[in-house]
C-alpha cells in the first residue's frame, strides 16, 4: 500500500507558529451558529451529535505530536472557513514537547501519541485550575512498517521478524526468517538499514508498547526514547520517512500518511494489509482504561490482539485539553475547533493516511467536546 503520493496532496499551507499566548477577540454572540454534522460542508458522513459554534475569533496555540501535523493542517483550513477570524497555530515539535508546553500553560491544548504520565496528571489538573485534563482520542493514525527495497513491492513481516530486525538480530533482507514469511518472493542479499525516531516520540512509545504486547515480551525497551544501538535516527515523522526514501534497504516505523512502501504484518493470524477496513476491525474492539469523558485507550489489550483481518498497530492520538478552567472565550474557541474537526472526519482526512472516526466513538467525542468549559 502506497501513501506517499497522498501525504502532500492535501496539505493546506505551512503552520503558523506564534510565540504569543492565545489571542481571543471578537463578539462570539454575533458569530454563533447552530449546526449539526449533517449540515457541515465537507463531511462524507454524518457524525452524531449537534453543537453550537460560539463564533469566538482569534488564534488558538497548540503543540505536540508530529504525527498529527497533516490532520491539523486540514482541520485548520476547515476551522478558518467555518469561523471567520479564527485560526489554529499547531507546532509539531513532538508529543513530549507539546505536553510540557501544555503543563506550563504556554498552549491551549497538546497533541500527544501517549497519555499523560502519572506524575503529569496532577500537574495538568493544576494547569487547568484544579480541573481534570481530558484525553480525547481524536486523530486515529495507523503505524506503518515502511521499507525501501527495490524490486520488492509486496512484503510480509511477522511480529517476530519486526522485533529481530529492530534488535539487529536479522541483518539482511534475504534472511531465512524473512523468506519464510514471504514464500515465492525474491528477496535481495542486501543489508537492512534500520531508521528510528531520534527525538522523544509518542510514536516510538506506542511502537515499543506494541512490540512488547504482540511478541509476548521478546522486546524489552519501552518509553518515548527508542534504543539507539541499531541503525540511525532522524527527527520527526517527516524525517524518518525521508531518510527511508533516500536509503536503499531501509526500514522504519512511521504513521501511514508519511509512508511509501508498507509491509503487511502477520500479527499471528495471517498477513494483514494496512487499510481502513482492517484498522476499523481493530477499532471496533477498542477499550478504555479510564471512565467518562477522559478516554485513555487500553493500548496493551489493543496491541496484543490477533484477530483475523485486523490491524491493531494504531496510534490513537490524543488532544489533551482542560475539562474546565479556560476563560469563556478560550473555551468557546476550543469547542469550536474540535467540533469542526470532528465534522471533518472525511475522505480528505483519509487521503492523508488517517482513519476517520465514526459511530459510537464519534458520539463519545462530541459529548466530551460540548462539556468543555
Amino acid at each position: 500500500m502506497n501513501f506517499k503520493n497522498q501525504r502532500s496532496a492535501a496539505v493546506f499551507g505551512a503552520l503558523a507558529v506564534a510565540s504569543a499566548a492565545l489571542v481571543a477577540c471578537g463578539n462570539g454572540a454575533d458569530n454563533a451558529a447552530d449546526t449539526s454534522a449533517t449540515d457541515t460542508p465537507g463531511s462524507d458522513a454524518a457524525v452524531a451529535g449537534e453543537y453550537e459554534l460560539s463564533g469566538e475569533t482569534g488564534q488558538l496555540l497548540a503543540e505536540g505530536a508530529s504525527s498529527q501535523q497533516n490532520a491539523m493542517d486540514y482541520f485548520r483550513t476547515v476551522y478558518e472557513a467555518d469561523v471567520p477570524g479564527a485560526t489554529l497555530a499547531y507546532n509539531p515539535t513532538g508529543s513530549g514537547a507539546g505536553v510540557k508546553q501544555f503543563l506550563d500553560n504556554q498552549v491551549v491544548f497538546a497533541g500527544s501519541d501517549s497519555p499523560l504520565k502519572e506524575e503529569e496528571v496532577a500537574k495538568a489538573a493544576e494547569r487547568c485550575g484544579g480541573n481534570e485534563a481530558w484525553h480525547l482520542p481524536f486523530v486515529i493514525g495507523p503505524v506503518a512498517v515502511a521499507y525501501n527495497l527495490e524490486g520488492v513491492d509486496e512484503l510480509t513481516l511477522s511480529v517476530d521478524n519486526i522485533v529481530e530486525i529492530f534488535q539487529g538480530v536479522i541483518k539482511n533482507w534475504n534472511d531465512p526468517k524473512i523468506a519464510e514469511s514471504n514464500p515465492g518472493v525474491e528477496l535481495p542479499d542486501q543489508k537492512i538499514n534500520v531508521v528510528y525516531r531520534a527525538d522523544e516520540s509518542g510514536t516510538s512509545d506506542n511502537f515499543q508498547k506494541f512490540l512488547i504486547a504482540a511478541s509476548d515480551g521478546k522486546w524489552e525497551s519501552k518509553g518515548k526514547a527508542f534504543p539507539t544501538e541499531v541503525g540511525s535516527g532522524a527527527n520527526g515523522s517527516t524525517g524518518v520517512a525521508d531518510q527511508v526514501a533516500n536509503t536503499p534497504g531501509a526500514i522504519t516505523y512511521v504513521e501511514a500518511g508519511f509512508a511509501d512502501k508498507i509491509a503487511k504484518v502477520d500479527f499471528g493470524n495471517g498477513p494483514v494489509e494496512l487499510n481502513s477496513t482492517t484498522v476499523g476491525n481493530a477499532l471496533a474492539h477498542m477499550k478504555f482504561s479510564t471512565e467518562g469523558h477522559n478516554m485513555v485507550v487500553d493500548s496493551e489489550a489493543l496491541f496484543a490482539s490477533k484477530d483475523a483481518e485486523s490491524y491493531p498497530l494504531i496510534l490513537t492520538t490524543y488532544e489533551i485539553v482542560c475539562s474546565a478552567g479556560y476563560d469563556a472565550a478560550t473555551a468557546g474557541m476550543v469547542r469550536d475547533f474540535l467540533n469542526v474537526a470532528l465534522d471533518s472526519q472525511d475522505s480528505e482526512l483519509e487521503s492523508e493516511g488517517f482513519i476517520p472516526v465514526s459511530g459510537a466513538h464519534a458520539e463519545r467525542l462530541r459529548e466530551a467536546i460540548n462539556a468543555i468549559q
